[in-house]
């Protein structure tokens, strides 16, 4: 497996197609949820996009947001999806880790926010963030505002 991070104007034509994809079969297809997928944050300056590959095939993906885009001040990850067949392989810790530690070095004095659906709420605790609002809805589905400590 390898490790792809690099802003929107360095994603080739196939890796955005796949990685689109991805994103839409998951938040858009599995979780039946209509919402627009394609936000506008994706091609905003400092963002940047994680994709984990298994030949040439994108197995996971997130983005992580400068401070601003999403939150006022702080920096945020976002679209955290795993390809259904690669599921309960661990690597949803790996790509929040690899988020985590890209977003660190970015900005290692900020805290890192994420929009978590509330079912997810203990993974992300388990990665060291904390609920920081009462849930509400987001496209129909329930979240959360998590925060994760800087340092």
């Amino acid at each position: 497996m390898e490790w792809q991070i690099v802003p929107f104007e360095q994603l080739d034509s196939l890796t955005l197609y796949q990685m689109l994809q991805l994103r839409v079969d998951v938040f858009v297809v599995e979780q039946n949820c209509p919402y627009p997928e394609l936000d506008g944050k994706d091609t905003q300056p400092g963002v940047l996009h994680i994709l984990l590959k298994k030949h040439d095939k994108i197995l996971g993906y997130s983005r992580v947001l400068p401070p601003d885009v999403s939150y006022p001040g702080h920096p945020a990850i976002g679209r955290v999806c795993v390809s259904q067949t690669a599921r309960r392989l661990g690597l949803g810790e790996l790509l929040v880790a690899k988020a985590i530690a890209v977003a660190s070095e970015q900005w290692p004095q900020l805290d890192l926010y994420i929009s978590a659906q509330c079912y997810l709420q203990r993974f992300y605790e388990s990665m060291g963030f904390a609920a920081a609002s009462e849930p509400y809805l987001e496209d129909d589905i329930p979240h959360l505002k998590m925060i994760r400590p800087a340092g």
